[in-house]
């Protein structure tokens, strides 16, 4: 790992604010080190994919939050040169995998740590045991990893609460919080003492992961509500879930204020739009981004996006239907292919027209056609050919995780076709396919050759 001292690191999260520099170091580990940073006194901070900060009470250390499995070891040592003594406390902001598997080592010491955490993350802990399997799947899309297996035991919390909840250790108050943003388990936490607020993952120096298409429910309204009930408390230091530290009262309230008025937008905007009887597909073309907001470098939509958003909204407000009567009970896609394919000539004819709408630029009408083509012929080579090449060019386009992911594995499922081969060589033909494929995962853009992130 590279060393840094924390005035570089701290001087590194100021350009990124000044939109002088990028996420990417701080994301693929460059200031990841066995030494925390010192944010303020009493305050260290272990910046990796996945932060903890990590308190000094005066009488034992608190932990919000505790990384993944791959930073457990260091994280173990870099809290030891910050301070021999005991983790008190470790509070999971939320039950997502990167941020509950760090406590292993501290539960090895004489002192064990009692784990807190709001009442549902046990409930997210035995729902991610009986659907392990569905899990590993859509995560292996997302991110590109072939290989990946879902955990199936977990760190219990010792203690839970429902609403709100004070730990007082030593000299230092923590308030606890819950809010439904990201997740129905979340929780931030306030330090009065040293007005410093762990938001966890409602704040994560992207545009909110609130539309995530392969996951459980969100909740845009409520996490806009919480990023305005974070911003009434004053506080002078803000370490996220993800991304960099936020210093400066006025800094700290700008981010929230903008990222709960970007939420409160889509908000707005998709309940006009239901409310006035649009379909599903007229309220996502109609939503209008505000795209000062997205200019922020807080607010660029790296992992999720709005578009995103506004679909989980339709499904948190209005159900599954989209008022297309055809998918109420929809034939089986293939055999729609097979009629569409039938109709336009043969599928070769459906790939060659989605070729040249590639060639145009129109990415949304080619995979239409690109994918109507490959149910309907999903051994034609020729067909998987061009499939394959409208995904990754549209891969190579976009900016979030979410699509990036998605469009990745179906061109490599096309080019297995193809060329013969399966579905892990395609995705690891690249350089960077392949550091994906080792579970490298990130949240931001990374520049390779595929024009993908990591």
């Amino acid at each position: 790992m590279t060393e840094h001292t924390p005035l570089t690191y701290l001087d590194y999260t100021d350009r990124v604010w000044r939109g002088e520099e990028t996420l990417l170091p701080h994301l693929t580990g460059a200031f990841t080190s066995d030494e925390l940073v010192r944010i303020r006194d009493r305050i260290g901070f272990f910046p990796a994919f996945a932060n903890v900060a990590v308190f000094d009470s005066g009488a034992g250390l608190v932990l919000v939050d505790s990384g993944d499995v791959r930073t457990a070891g260091l994280l173990h040592s870099a809290v030891r040169s910050f301070s021999q003594d005991p983790v008190r406390s470790v509070v999971f902001t939320h039950g997502h995998v990167d941020h509950v598997f760090g406590v292993a080592p501290f539960d090895a010491e004489p002192v064990r740590p009692e784990v807190i955490a709001h009442e549902a993350v046990a409930a997210r802990f035995d729902r991610y045991v009986e659907t392990a399997g569905y899990n590993a799947w859509i995560n292996r899309r997302q991110f590109g990893v072939p290989g990946l297996e879902w955990p199936t035991e977990y760190r219990r919390p010792d203690t839970t609460y429902r609403d709100r909840l004070t730990v007082r250790h030593g000299e230092l108050t923590f308030e606890l919080f819950h809010a439904r943003g990201e997740t129905d388990d979340h929780t931030y936490v306030w330090v009065p003492e040293l007005k410093t607020l762990c938001t966890g993952d409602l704040f994560i120096w992207n545009s909110p992961n609130a539309g995530n298409p392969q996951k459980v429910q969100r909740y845009p309204e409520e996490w806009a509500r919480a990023l305005r009930a974070m911003g009434e408390l004053g506080a002078e230091v803000l370490l996220p879930g993800h991304g960099i530290p936020i210093v400066g009262a006025d800094r700290v309230a700008r981010a929230l204020d903008d990222t709960a008025a970007l939420l409160e937008s889509l908000c707005a905007q998709t309940r006009e739009l239901m409310n006035a009887g649009l379909r599903l597909d007229a309220v996502i073309h109609g939503v209008k981004v505000p795209e000062e907001l997205l200019a922020k470098p807080y607010l660029h939509p790296a992992y999720d996006e709005p578009e995103f958003v506004v679909r989980n909204l339709w499904r948190l407000w209005g159900g599954w239907y989209d008022q297309n009567p055809a998918h109420l009970k929809p034939a089986p896609e293939t055999a729609v292919a097979a009629e569409l394919a039938d109709a336009a000539g043969g599928a070769l004819v459906l790939a060659g027209r989605a070729a040249r709408l590639l060639d145009e630029g129109d990415l949304r009408l080619a995979s239409h056609l690109a994918e109507t083509a490959a149910l309907a012929a999903p051994a034609d080579a020729e067909v998987a050919r061009i499939r394959a090449r409208v995904y990754e060019t549209w891969a190579g386009r976009e900016t979030s995780t979410m699509a990036r992911g998605v469009f990745h594995w179906a061109a490599a499922e096309s080019a297995a076709v193809a060329e013969g081969t399966d579905l892990t060589t395609e995705l690891t033909r690249s350089a960077a396919g392949r550091e994906r494929a080792a579970g490298a995962i990130s949240v931001g853009v990374v520049a390779d050759e595929d024009s993908c992130c990591g």
